[in-house]
């Protein structure tokens, strides 16, 4: 009994300091939109998805129990500033991770990509992907997305 008294201790500490990185998807709903001013335009337990103005739209995947993402599309081939700095704030958001950070990995991601199709830059915590493709009935399209990692460090 005393030995499992120590390990209990560390899953009752773990699972504390897990459940705080750990939002429910509503805070993260209601983060991105104070933080970007996007309007959510659907909300499901687990996903949302906002518009960010008329090209633009935001998607927010909420991961259980802590890993969620959110990405950003725009209608276009080459982003406006707004563009990268909407997408910086909402991945702060979900993140926590500076919303400067993340727009300048997005600019490198999505520079790399319009060679390469597709581009990653990982930062501590999370992983920034971009990707530029042509749709059909959509034309241009950039897309990007704050992925966050379980390795914090």
């Amino acid at each position: 009994m005393r030995a499992l008294l120590p390990v209990l201790a560390l899953v009752v500490l773990s699972a504390g300091s897990h459940s705080a990185w750990a939002q429910s998807c509503d805070t993260l709903i209601d983060k991105v939109t104070a933080e970007t001013a996007a309007k959510a335009t659907e909300r499901r337990s687990d996903y949302a998805n906002f518009t960010a103005g008329p090209d633009m739209t935001l998607s927010l995947a909420c991961g259980a129990p802590d890993l969620s993402s959110v990405g950003a599309q725009y209608r276009g081939a080459s982003p406006p500033d707004v563009y990268y700095e909407t997408f910086g704030r909402a991945g702060h958001a979900v993140t926590g991770i500076d919303a400067a950070t993340i727009t300048e990995a997005a600019r490198k991601a999505q520079a790399a990509a319009v060679r390469l199709r597709h581009s990653n830059v990982d930062l501590g915590g999370a992983r920034i992907t971009c990707s530029a493709m042509v749709s059909p009935d959509k034309g241009p399209l950039t897309l990007c997305a704050v992925i966050e990692h379980s390795d914090r460090s």
